[in-house]
């Protein structure tokens, strides 16, 4: 996951994960250097959280019910 503690949007993303037991690596954008860049890569876009899942796609500024529906789709929850 990208991204960084004065987005809302993150802070809501990374509880969701915490709270479901889900295991991820946490970028913050604004401790690592390319950071933003990277998720630029993924994404094509510059908003943020950028989630990229086991099977390697990734959503951008997910809800709460879309990243729940594609951990369900990967058999993580």
């Amino acid at each position: 996951m990208f991204g960084a503690e004065w987005c809302r949007d993150c802070r809501r993303s990374k509880k969701l994960l915490d709270e479901l037991g889900v295991a991820y690596d946490y970028v913050d954008l604004e401790c690592v250097a390319d950071g933003a860049d990277r998720a630029k890569a993924i994404s094509g876009r510059t908003q943020i959280p950028v989630i990229v899942f086991a099977d390697d796609s990734h959503l951008v500024e997910p809800s709460d019910a879309d990243v729940r529906a594609k951990l369900t789709e990967l058999g993580t929850i």
